[in-house]
């Protein structure tokens, strides 16, 4: 169960001391009282009130956008996770995953550097290995592939700059997917599934 923070920190300008932490639920279920953890600090409290537009809710689930607010007060920005403390994801830099590759203006081979779009963070990473490539008709893969084309499946590890709380794409589809961004341009050069954190 995960709650995944956005970018900012809700405030009511007629209560001056209201602190709520705005995000989008990727997994489970949440309620007022259920012990949470904050990553990355790894800080524990409980949520005391759960709001939304419509006024406080006793149960909120994915994709529903709420306001959490805890019994404490913590340091909590974008790109940060709330979730159980007994259902952390990964915390992980060197990531394994299935890329559909989308650019018919490059390829991806080893050593290319990507900008790597996670839930609301974005980090740097380079292709430490390209696996495989996958027929997608035989399912065969071909261990000598060095590179990757228009519309070509393949499983690939990638290093990042920094850590990112991620899950397998089969477990949950929002904390296991990345988007794959060229560094020169800001295009959408791909897009992957988390299969392994390391």
């Amino acid at each position: 169960m995960q709650y995944v923070i956005r970018p900012h920190q809700a405030t009511d300008p007629e209560l001056h001391d209201y602190r709520g932490y705005a995000g989008q639920v990727a997994g489970g279920v949440l309620k007022p009282g259920d012990e949470v953890m904050h990553l990355p600090s790894g800080l524990t409290t409980k949520i005391q009130r759960i709001d939304t537009a419509q006024g406080p809710l006793p149960e909120v689930f994915p994709p529903m956008s709420v306001t959490l607010v805890l019994e404490d007060d913590l340091d909590i920005s974008r790109g940060d996770m709330i979730c159980r403390p007994h259902n952390q994801p990964w915390v992980s830099q060197d990531i394994e995953a299935m890329v559909c590759w989308m650019s018919e203006n490059r390829t991806l081979a080893r050593r290319d550097r990507l900008i790597v779009k996670h839930t609301t963070r974005t980090v740097k990473a380079i292709v430490r290995d390209l696996h495989y490539r996958l027929n997608v008709n035989t399912l065969h893969r071909d261990e000598t592939a060095d590179s990757l084309g228009l519309n070509e499946v393949g499983r690939v590890t990638l290093r990042l700059t920094q850590p990112l709380f991620c899950d397998p794409y089969s477990r949950n589809r929002q904390t296991g997917g990345l988007i794959l961004i060229d560094e020169a341009t800001n295009a959408t050069v791909g897009a992957a599934m988390i299969t392994e954190g390391h």
